[in-house]
């Protein structure tokens, strides 16, 4: 390299690292803005930086604050902002601004900018009719997804693709029509379009939780003539339906068959198996299944004890209820208060006095959340 070239190449390379070092310190200060108007303006004035017009993490992020604190006027501004950029030209770009207006519920000014794509130079395809349809699957207007989708395509040219046929098959799940999803299967394989891990966990999911059992075992049976194995959030499905068809035996055995294929259980899978122990009544089960999550490296959740707690005080074991409520201190878990409650003055009525204050005050003095309970051993 010569004595020119090594001068040219230490000088771009040491602006494009100071550039670099800019744009993270930026996004690093929007991350931590407390005052929301401020960080509005501070992030019109980095959107000058076509670096950070890449960044889609801190948009994500920016965007969803502002959405939960209901300042939608100001989603509405920073993105709106946007359009003076000729990155608007690109259908990417323009895509993922779709997408956040949909992040933020704010399904009209999606289809707006959408609309206005051609006069702004940029050609909608397939990518920005699937941000389009995702934007009104987030806001929840489930039925103009289904309009849009029959719609769009033969008005504007542009074939569907899996991730099209995913979003309204997810759409139709949540309208509580999975007939309709299922039939899109047969659709897809008409035009060629292989049905993937999604696909089939959307709909397994929905047909599991809402008493479709059969429905589910059918379509799992399906799921394994393809080439793509299940995943977690597949086994954590059929786990839920046959808990609920009281079947633990046969859940049991589709957890060691998991595990047998490296797939690691999470919470899910564990408060399945403890929901459908107590929903047969079984209760060593039920606390063997809860012992078991010591050895996963997850920590029981609320779930998990709005599940048993209940439970144990109705069977009458409080000495397990009252070990549980000190682990939920010991792991930090917010819980309802009910709940604590609950197993307080269960211990005060079989006259285990000692526990139920230890508990009250286990509430009142821990560091992360304070529980006002009532001791009311006079009563």
């Amino acid at each position: 390299m010569s004595f020119l070239h090594r001068i040219l190449h230490r000088t771009f390379s040491s602006t494009s690292l100071e550039s670099s070092v800019s744009i993270k310190s930026i996004s690093e200060d929007l991350y931590k803005e407390g005052d929301l108007k401020l960080l509005v303006d501070k992030f019109k004035k980095a959107s000058e930086h076509p670096r950070f017009r890449t960044k889609s993490g801190i948009y994500e992020h920016t965007v969803r604050r502002l959405a939960v604190a209901k300042r939608f006027k100001w989603v509405e501004e920073i993105l709106e902002d946007q359009k003076k950029y000729s990155d608007i030209q690109k259908e990417g770009f323009s895509a993922r601004l779709i997408s956040l207006y949909g992040d933020a519920g704010l399904c009209e000014n999606a289809h707006k900018m959408f609309d206005e794509l051609p006069e702004r130079n940029c050609t909608r395809t397939v990518l920005s009719f699937n941000a389009l349809l995702a934007a009104y699957l987030r806001s929840k207007k489930f039925d103009m997804v289904d309009v849009f989708f029959k719609k769009l395509p033969s008005n504007l040219s542009i074939e569907p693709n899996l991730m099209s046929y995913n979003i309204v098959i997810k759409a139709y799940c949540e309208m509580g029509n999975p007939d309709q999803a299922i039939s899109l299967l047969e659709e897809m394989e008409k035009k060629g379009i292989e049905p993937d891990l999604i696909t089939y966990n959307t709909l397994l999911d929905w047909l599991y939780r809402n008493d479709r059992f059969l429905d589910g075992e059918k379509l799992w049976s399906q799921m394994g003539e393809k080439t793509f194995a299940p995943n977690i959030r597949t086994y954590n499905a059929r786990l839920r339906g046959l808990a609920k068809e009281k079947k633990t035996k046969d859940a049991v055995e589709l957890f060691e068959k998991m595990k047998s294929e490296g797939i690691k259980p999470d919470m899910f899978t564990f408060n399945a198996l403890i929901k459908g122990f107590v929903d047969e009544d079984d209760l060593d089960e039920a606390k063997k299944w809860y012992a078991e999550i010591s050895n996963s490296e997850h920590d029981p959740n609320k779930i998990t004890y709005v599940t048993l707690l209940p439970y144990l005080c109705g069977k009458g074991d409080l000495t397990t209820a009252f070990e549980l409520c000190k682990d939920i201190f010991n792991i930090r878990c917010l819980v309802d208060p009910s709940i604590l409650q609950l197993v307080v003055d269960s211990l005060v009525k079989h006259s285990m006095i000692t526990e139920a204050q230890e508990i009250v005050q286990l509430g009142e003095t821990n560091d992360y959340r304070r529980y006002k309970l009532n001791f009311e051993a006079d009563k």
